[in-house]
């Protein structure tokens, strides 16, 4: 069992909405959560949205990530596209550019990435994906910490490429005994029950353990949570996740 912890971060996909579409309600989850992870305009998000996000962020004090996929505006950045090395180190570092020009435009500063997506789960399992990504945030800027799914390719990379990393477990995601996360087109793969999901929270942050569908347990020792800002009950979701965490004692802090 893992040491328990005093506190944990709490992180969201938020600024997903692009053009006149919005996707989630950003300006309840930024009253919530301790990390937003923004859209970079390559699977979700534009301009206008990438600054307003980051300006409603800084100013509830929420620390801001970058949040960079694949350049698929049509399929949400949730297709396995079939990119090189070299592509994928270059969309990490131009969507790290574009968002952390906002951040100082807003008077904050950039304090992590998180990959979205497919280009998030390929790098959990392939390694050169994974490093792809890592230089990526190296070459941006390698002060910045890399989030990603505990024990992946991901995390590994980072801590290669001698970035600071941050593993973090999914509240409303569904696992496979393998680590890895239940795919979208598969029943069950997210939950939508408040009061569940919240117990599962108080779980990792006590025990650093999760249940897979088969019943294993998997050990996972976050240092962040993440509810996805896409699900349509991921207001609710946060709040009883937050509320049950300080409830148990375990302050809610980010981990940037």
């Amino acid at each position: 069992m893992s040491e328990p912890r005093r506190s944990i971060d709490l992180n969201a996909d938020l600024g997903e909405g692009f053009g006149a579409y919005r996707a989630g309600d950003d300006a309840g989850l930024l009253r919530v959560v301790t990390s937003a992870n923004v859209a970079c305009g390559f699977h979700a998000g534009d301009p206008l949205v990438m600054r307003r996000t980051v300006a409603d962020a800084a100013a509830h004090g929420v620390a801001v990530g970058a949040h960079p996929g694949y350049p698929d505006l049509l399929g949400f950045g949730r297709r396995d596209l079939a990119a090189s090395a070299d592509e994928v180190t270059a969309y990490v570092v131009y969507q790290i550019g574009a968002l952390s020009a906002f951040c100082a435009a807003a008077g904050t500063r950039l304090r992590y990435v998180k990959a979205h997506g497919a280009l998030y789960n390929r790098a959990a399992r392939d390694a050169s994906v994974a490093d792809a990504v890592a230089q990526g945030v190296h070459l941006a800027d390698p002060s910045l910490v890399l989030l990603g799914l505990a024990g992946s390719e991901l995390v590994r990379a980072g801590r290669a490429a001698g970035l600071r990393v941050a593993a973090e477990a999914f509240v409303d995601r569904a696992y496979l005994p393998s680590g890895d996360l239940v795919p979208r087109s598969e029943p069950g793969a997210t939950l939508h029950d408040a009061a569940q999901v919240a117990a599962r929270a108080v779980r990792m942050a006590r025990e650093g353990t999760v249940e897979a569908i088969d019943g294993t347990v998997l050990h996972v020792s976050p240092d962040s949570l993440c509810a996805h800002g896409d699900n349509p009950d991921a207001l609710a979701i946060v709040r009883a996740v937050r509320e049950a965490l300080e409830a148990a004692g375990i302050a809610v802090a980010p981990f940037a």
